[in-house]
């Protein structure tokens, strides 16, 4: 017997079938993160205003947010093979339209990067539920989203080399390398030909799956967190870059890099510890909500602490590294299995609608304040999300209960 494939046909979370899958999420994810990065400094210089350059970022994650239910009826109707292949090619068109276009292009390109990646996510979770024995879930979530935030960790200080040394080259040569190798390692990654969801689901269905969420508190609380949450990650992931380059008092790559070192470290060496058994832990989401509020607060007032503002990144990552994957691994337990791949579809797009909101909303704060106040709503909202666990504490572990009765 394969050592890499369990007794009952499941793959191992650190198979050799499973590195290919993750080096498939590094090579997707690391065209977004030179983009965010070089994309907010190109259209600044020229002459974007942030209101315009927080909704050009936010589209990316608005366009996920309205297409993951959509992406998970598909999933059910082709399968994740199939689709898999539809978007990678999707992804490498957009990234080479980056080299040729300019900035009255890139609010259109970013909405079409939304759209793969709405088709990527989606695929990529329904093929570690489906491939993974229910043990080794959150070991899968976790490593397959530590891959996604890998790139933060080098490709942030490739960008910053690009933009300071104007080098169009090297963003060509990074943007056709880009495209080609998710296209080679796609073409052989180990998905499902289809998923326990094997049906395609009309509009009217997915309005009703919409309209459960306020029947379901464990995906209500769950989404309603995530979307907090993440409206800071994107304000940050948005603006941090332009606020270091204009107060000059630290360096967004090595933010960007120590926050992204942040989130490997945890995610690999902790993964076993995040619950695959879909119980619900409050002080741990508590906690991780609180170094998301430490983490803003001390970006607001970067003016006055200078260097110290780098434990900022510290905290913002262990929020970042265990979020998202202990949230969407409780999701994947409690909720209902014929329409599991679309309610996590609604939970995703919470977090893609708060991302999306935090470039444009924030970008409207800062046009009309300034940075500091920014980041300091962002704490407000984390504290916000953080109440929310609290006091819904007894409703999400009576409805843990429940919704995994109804399931099995």
């Amino acid at each position: 017997m394969n050592s890499s494939v369990t007794t009952n046909g499941k793959l191992n979370p650190v198979s050799f079938s499973f590195i290919r899958f993750y080096m498939l999420a590094f090579l997707f994810f690391a065209a977004n993160s030179a983009l965010t990065i070089i994309l907010p400094l190109r259209s600044e210089a020229a002459g974007l205003n942030q209101a315009e350059i927080g909704l050009m970022m936010g589209a990316y994650m608005f366009t996920c947010m309205l297409l993951r239910p959509f992406a998970a009826g598909l999933l059910g109707k082709y399968g994740p093979l199939r689709v898999m292949k539809w978007l990678l090619f999707l992804h490498a068109s957009t990234l080479l339209l980056f080299i040729v276009s300019g900035v009255e292009m890139y609010l259109s390109l970013r909405a079409l990067q939304g759209v793969a990646t709405a088709f990527f996510s989606m695929t990529m979770q329904a093929g570690i539920v489906e491939k993974l024995e229910d043990k080794d879930r959150a070991q899968g979530l976790s490593m397959y989203t530590l891959f996604t935030m890998v790139p933060s960790l080098v490709i942030p200080i490739l960008a910053i080399q690009i933009w300071e040394n104007a080098n169009n080259i090297w963003f060509t040569v990074l943007m056709i390398g880009l495209a080609i190798f998710p296209l080679i390692i796609g073409h052989k990654v180990d998905l499902p030909q289809s998923t326990v969801q094997n049906k395609s689901y009309t509009l009217w269905d997915m309005v009703r799956s919409f309209g459960s969420i306020w029947h379901s508190t464990p995906l209500l609380i769950s989404s309603s967190v995530m979307l907090f949450a993440s409206c800071v990650f994107g304000a940050t992931a948005t603006f941090l870059p332009l606020y270091m380059v204009s107060t000059e008092e630290a360096s967004a790559g090595v933010f960007l890099t120590i926050q992204g070192l942040i989130v490997i470290l945890c995610r690999f060496i902790l993964r076993k510890k995040i619950p695959s058994d879909g119980s619900w832990n409050t002080w741990l989401m508590a906690g991780l909500l609180l170094c998301a509020a430490l983490g803003t607060e001390l970006l607001a007032l970067m003016e006055t602490i200078g260097g110290l503002v780098y434990l900022s990144a510290v905290l913002s990552g262990f929020a970042v590294a265990f979020l998202y994957p202990t949230l969407t691994t409780y999701l994947s337990f409690v909720l209902p299995s014929e329409s599991r791949y679309v309610l996590m579809g609604i939970f995703m797009s919470s977090y893609d609608l708060g991302f999306s909101l935090g470039g444009l909303v924030m970008g409207l704060v800062v046009q009309s304040s300034s940075y500091s106040t920014m980041f300091t709503i962002c704490t407000l909202l984390s504290v916000i999300a953080l109440i929310l666990v609290v006091v819904f504490r007894e409703q999400m572990e009576a409805g843990n209960r429940a919704q995994s009765a109804a399931s099995n």
